[in-house]
């Protein structure tokens, strides 16, 4: 989990397709989860979700190693993945 000035993201699950920003995190930075290097597609602000492999339309977003929404369009590696390309799974009680 490497980026410039020492920034982390973390892989909370091995089972996640994405990973949480530990700092902010500017487009063209790189980072290094599951044995890869990533380029980021978008400005990333810290807590914020980063795709760690393409997601499709309609794919479920895994976080914690469970379903937390799904994609409602493509999300390529490296992108924000946010209420602009996800909708939540959770169903209010």
């Amino acid at each position: 989990m490497l980026s410039k000035k020492n920034k982390n993201a973390v892989l909370i699950n091995e089972l996640d397709n994405i990973a949480v920003a530990c700092d902010d995190f500017q487009k063209d930075e790189k980072i290094h989860i599951k044995d890869k290097n990533i380029v980021l597609l978008d400005d990333i602000k810290m807590a914020h979700k980063i795709a760690i492999n393409d997601i499709k339309n309609g794919e479920v977003i895994l976080k914690y190693g469970v379903s937390i929404g799904s994609a409602t369009q493509d999300i390529k590696l490296g992108e924000l993945v946010h209420i602009h390309n996800m909708k939540s799974n959770y169903i209010a009680i």
